[in-house]
Parts: C-alpha cells; sequence; structure tokens
C-alpha cells in the first residue's frame, strides 16, 4: 500500500525537522550537549525517513505497473 510507505516517510521527515529545530536551539544557547543529543535523534529519524522514502517509491513504481 503506497500511501502508507509515503504517510510514514512524512512522519519521520517531520520528526526529523523538529529534532533538528530543538537541536539548533541548543546550540544556540549554547547547550551543545543536549544540541548534540537532538541532533543525533534527527539523523535517526532522517535515516529512517529515507528508509521509508526508498520504500514507498518502489511500492508507488508497483502500483504503476
Amino acid at each position: 500500500m503506497p500511501q502508507k510507505a509515503h504517510t510514514e516517510a512524512a512522519e519521520h521527515h517531520e520528526k526529523a525537522a523538529k529534532s533538528h529545530r530543538t537541536a539548533a536551539e541548543h546550540h544556540g544557547k549554547g547547550d551543545h550537549a543536549a544540541g548534540h543529543k537532538h541532533s543525533t535523534e534527527a539523523h535517526g529519524h532522517s535515516t529512517t525517513a529515507h528508509e521509508h522514502s526508498t520504500k514507498a517509491h518502489g511500492k508507488s513504481g508497483e502500483h504503476h505497473k
């Protein structure tokens, strides 16, 4: 089901963006430990988003065959 895969990818992209914003706020305040923590979270969400995007793209291609 391509829609579910696209939705999951979008959710992880949104989580990654939120973590990136939070990391930037912490780094801006000089709290680099918390900034690093949120940067690491963002990276994890970005990786998961990429995996879901790749799966969604594959399923979308299958749908159009």
